[in-house]
């Protein structure tokens, strides 16, 4: 018996010592398997960095995987990376280039970001800024971003702002459009809104080689104000287009009647309601935000109110939607749009419309309805339909291209919650509502059956603003039909 456990254990041991020896005679694929123990990579990395012969493509590919690849210890990347800047500092360059923007690891970031200033890596600025464009989930202020602290420990506590209008400023190439996206949210981030309009503005933009700056450029003079983020600039781009050139020339010629306070809160969504209000209520224009929140608020008294009781928000948040909850949030462009929406649903024919395609919303299980309110070329109110992109199921609508080309002049987004003809448990945006908004930054209504005949109407727009505007009812003549 002893015997027979002596060579099963002399066996084992030869399977070991081959296993060991297999795994250590290909440092380079077992450094670059991440699926290796930290043992083997241990071995391998030793194994290359030991190696007196010049190192293979093999070899170098491995070394700067420790940057994305996924699987490794920190400590083992940072002892590679730190070998491969010694062995090639250009290629380290590149690989961290190429790649630090990438980095989704809150952690491994941080480390790389360090790494970086440590060495006084100032040819990766680029990198850091495009990094640091990126939303950040951990919860972090701007400046304490790592990208950012990077920055500062190389250039000095206030080089990190400049080096972004550098980099923005700098990225005039097509291929450049992402880092220029990127730049343009960041710099909202950081607070820099007035001084992308001041600059968007000058002469110099007018004459510059891309055609987005133009584009920006020609927005900023028209409407003084410039897009948001990426879906804006979008947005911004559609409208300047010949195609639209007569919606430029309304919004323009709308624009220029507003005062100095007015502009100064303008955004890309509120020249369609600029344009309706032109065509309807060009004694609005001479309002207050106070004199139209009255108005609205007065039209409101008296009205049923329902609610979404499960949106589907994280734990802790809880849109209120009454309207003197976002009373100091909600912009004069806002409550232009709030009175527009309130007169484009006393419109009979309006109603009619939406009764009759939330009717069509409730016989189809398969999706939700949604379109966009407009104005026709005679300036009337009107429903545009569009079949959703793809059908998911009876609570998603997934809105189409060809709904957002029409948008981008129309006055709201809208879709149903119309599952039910009792469905004012479901009124009001969910989450997945309000992240479209976040996206858009369109003006949206969603319309819910609380009865046959009754549907509730909220307003909501980015950053969480969400107003009920009570209910509006089917016309007699529409009933039955």
């Amino acid at each position: 018996m002893r015997c027979v456990w002596s060579v099963v254990g002399s066996i084992g041991l030869g399977a070991c010592l081959v296993s060991c020896q297999q795994a250590s005679t290909d440092p380079a694929a077992n450094l670059a398997d991440g699926s290796r123990s930290y043992r083997i990579h241990r071995m391998a990395l030793d194994e290359l960095m030991a190696s007196p012969t010049p190192m293979a493509p093999s070899a170098m590919d491995a070394l700067q995987g420790l940057v994305y690849r996924p699987g490794y210890e920190p400590d083992l990347r940072l002892e590679g990376l730190e070998y491969l800047l010694e062995l090639d500092r250009d290629a380290t360059l590149t690989v961290l280039r190429r790649r630090l923007p990438r980095v989704r690891d809150h952690d491994w970031l941080r480390m790389l970001c360090q790494f970086v200033a440590d060495h006084q890596l100032v040819e990766l600025d680029e990198a850091l800024v495009s990094s640091w464009g990126r939303p950040w989930s951990g919860g972090l202020r701007e400046e304490e971003r790592p990208e950012a602290i990077a920055l500062s420990t190389m250039h000095g506590s206030d080089a990190p702002r400049k080096i972004v209008w550098e980099v923005f400023l700098a990225a005039s190439k097509p291929s450049q459009s992402g880092m220029r996206y990127r730049c343009w949210d960041l710099l909202h981030r950081l607070g820099d809104r007035e001084a992308l309009i001041d600059i968007i503005s000058s002469s110099e933009m007018s004459e510059a080689h891309h055609p987005l700056f133009v584009d920006l450029n020609a927005a900023a003079i028209a409407f003084g104000t410039v897009p948001w983020n990426r879906e804006e600039i979008l947005w911004m781009q559609k409208l300047s287009m010949p195609s639209r050139q007569a919606f430029w020339n309304a919004a323009a010629q709308a624009t220029a009647k507003l005062t100095a306070d007015q502009r100064a809160s303008l955004e890309i969504r509120d020249l369609p309601v600029l344009t309706a209000v032109e065509a309807h209520r060009p004694e609005w224009f001479q309002t207050t935000s106070s004199e139209l929140y009255e108005e609205v608020s007065q039209s409101l008294r008296g009205q049923r109110h329902y609610r979404e009781t499960n949106p589907g928000f994280d734990p802790g948040v809880n849109l209120d939607h009454r309207l003197s909850a976002h009373r100091d949030r909600l912009t004069w462009g806002d409550l232009l749009a709030l009175r527009i929406a309130q007169e484009a649903l006393s419109t009979p024919a309006v109603r009619d419309h939406l009764f009759h395609y939330a009717d069509r919303d409730h016989a189809d299980e398969s999706t939700e309805y949604g379109g966009v309110i407009s104005l026709d070329e005679r300036g009337r109110f009107e429903i545009l339909e569009f079949p959703p992109r793809i059908r998911v199921h009876d609570r998603r609508f997934e809105a189409s291209q060809e709904m957002f080309d029409a948008g981008y002049t129309g006055l709201f987004h809208f879709h149903f919650h119309a599952q039910k003809t009792r469905n004012g448990g479901h009124a009001g945006p969910g989450a997945g509502d309000m992240a479209y908004a976040d996206s858009t930054r369109a003006n949206c209504l969603v319309m819910t059956y609380v009865d046959e005949d009754t549907l509730n109407i909220d307003f909501y727009r980015h950053d969480g603003v969400l107003v009920d505007l009570g209910v509006i009812h089917r016309s007699s003549a529409s009933m039955g039909s």
